[in-house]
């Protein structure tokens, strides 16, 4: 399939176009794409993806337009298609008028399917996102303070029991292997089940003897059949589905004194939840919030309230940890200005350049996170949790702790040395323990119950941990935090307020997900820069209004 190119020369006399270009605000994200279009994401932008000869296919300006709009109106590739034909408004981003002006009439959802298909596997999955931001930023729009938070991420499967999952495994498992492979493993199963139906199987599920027996029938079969493919040589399709069935075998089930195989009465940390989507997993948006499925991510700057950076991470990963992949645009702009010209005097150089922020709430409080801010020249404005103790007992800030001496002070003004591990696997980098004073001290009851007295546990980042609470206590920067960090609230409500390919993803797989988070981003930035005039000139190129 070859590129399609789109109309340039609009006709004039159009009646869709010139109903739409009276009735339509200019500020609308459908005024921004009819007039911006071309320079946003022309059909060349897009040439990489197809061959040299072949077929002409929709126009990729034509197809970006409406998987914009798409993602923006939370519709199906269906739904979208059918828009695109008979809403005027679609038509007119789109570029392609009304119905006599020879542009594309309506084409096939499923060309909807294969654009998202060639941008995954493309150099560049994200062109749309960072075209747009890229305007952004000529214009001015992009500043040097960031603010970060996630939301969640509902998967689009339904979430499996042990029974289902390792059924589902081994029907994957013998689905893809060959003939030869398949006649093996159906060779060495127990004949309890034969795999070919996806139903749950029929017995009695009141009686715990009846259950207890599936669960050990599916162990063994699953077993056998790893141990006929331990040691062999396999293709990659049939190895991945090997190692989701050992996962799942592995992480629900515990073998008993007897010999048989039982349920775990825990939750392994990475439980893989169906074997339809193995990326997603059991997430916890608070203590008391569970969900399924993904973590969508987001830097937003907060003057013009445009989305920077997206990713997506399974559910039980921690905000921190996307945090440097989030920034990582912040600390490339940063690192490309140029040098601030030598001048005579102080009012000759201007005001100095602002210096790169982020802020965030106590998720991203975390030591590695703040000693890179520290390291990249950027303000850490996270928050960080407060050291807790059961009630009535002396917190850890009531501590006095000196690093460059060894030692933390109690508030009985005794003082114990910090013995550091050995073993940089240990949790704890070092610990103070005043067990031998504890015994007569008056303020004992008020700061532990513990027979060996307290002990003060001191961790690889003390230091930048209690930089960042003295820092958070100034009245000031509290005050900029509460201004500053709800308005990423409001981006995210943005992002998720259709629930269908918003709140609920669409596809399935975490590099599907973070590609399909990233589009919203950009429709949502498209629709944000056309409430900021972003226009273009020959002169100065992209301005806003």
């Amino acid at each position: 399939m070859t590129l399609g190119l789109a109309q340039r020369q609009g006709d004039l006399l159009d009646e869709v176009t010139r109903f739409c270009a009276e009735a339509l605000p200019e500020a609308s994200v459908y005024g921004l794409l009819h007039r911006e279009r071309d320079r946003l994401f022309p059909d060349e932008l897009f040439a990489d993806l197809f061959a040299g000869r072949g077929r002409r296919c929709v126009p990729p300006s034509v197809v970006a337009t409406v998987m914009v709009l798409q993602r923006l109106e939370g519709l199906s590739d269906r739904e979208a298609v059918e828009r695109y034909t008979f809403d005027a408004r679609w038509r007119y981003a789109a570029g392609v008028g009304g119905y006599g002006s020879g542009g594309w009439g309506r084409f096939a959802h499923t060309v909807l399917v294969d654009m998202r298909e060639r941008l995954r596997r493309s150099d560049r999955p994200d062109r749309v996102f960072e075209v747009a931001l890229a305007a952004a930023r000529q214009a001015g729009l992009v500043g040097r303070r960031r603010v970060l938070d996630s939301t969640p991420l509902y998967d689009a499967v339904a979430t499996m029991d042990t029974v289902t999952l390792i059924g589902s495994a081994l029907r994957g498992l013998l689905g893809v292997a060959d003939q030869v492979l398949e006649a093996e493993l159906r060779a060495v199963l127990g004949g309890s089940d034969d795999y070919a139906s996806a139903a749950k199987p029929q017995i009695d599920w009141d009686d715990p003897a009846a259950r207890e027996a599936l669960v050990d029938a599916r162990a063994s079969d699953a077993r056998a059949c790893l141990a006929v493919l331990d040691g062999c040589q396999l293709d990659p399709v049939v190895a991945q589905a090997a190692a989701l069935l050992a996962t799942v075998v592995g992480q629900d089930l515990e073998e008993g004194e007897d010999g048989r195989f039982g349920i775990a009465r825990k939750v392994a940390a990475d439980r893989v939840i169906s074997t339809v989507d193995p990326d997603a997993r059991h997430g916890h948006k608070t203590s008391a919030r569970g969900f399924d499925g993904y973590k969508g991510h987001a830097s937003v700057d907060p003057d013009s309230e445009l989305i920077c950076a997206t990713a997506a991470t399974a559910g039980n990963l921690g905000d921190a940890a996307a945090a440097p992949g989030l920034l990582a645009e912040l600390v490339t702009q940063a690192d490309g200005d140029p040098p601030a010209p030598i001048a005579a005097s102080s009012e000759a150089a201007g005001p100095p350049a602002p210096t790169p922020t982020v802020y965030g709430d106590s998720a991203y409080g975390t030591g590695p996170l703040l000693a890179g801010l520290h390291a990249a020249g950027i303000d850490p404005r996270v928050k960080v949790q407060a050291p807790v103790a059961p009630v009535g007992h002396f917190t850890k800030d009531q501590f006095q702790i000196d690093l460059a001496a060894g030692t933390v002070t109690c508030p009985a003004q005794r003082t114990a040395p910090i013995l550091y591990s050995a073993d940089p696997r240990h949790r704890h980098h070092g610990q103070a323990s005043f067990g031998p004073a504890c015994g007569s001290c008056p303020l004992r009851g008020r700061c532990t119950k513990a027979a060996a007295g307290r002990t003060i546990t001191i961790t690889a980042y003390e230091h930048e941990l209690a930089a960042a609470r003295a820092r958070q206590a100034d009245p000031d920067r509290a005050s900029d935090y509460r201004a500053t960090r709800p308005k990423v609230e409001r981006k995210l409500a943005h992002l998720v307020r259709r629930r269908h390919g918003g709140r609920r993803v669409r596809v399935r797989g975490l590099a599907r997900v973070a590609a399909d988070f990233n589009l919203l981003a950009a429709a949502v930035n498209l629709a944000r820069l056309g409430v900021l005039g972003l226009h273009w000139t020959p002169s100065h190129g992209w301005v806003a209004a």
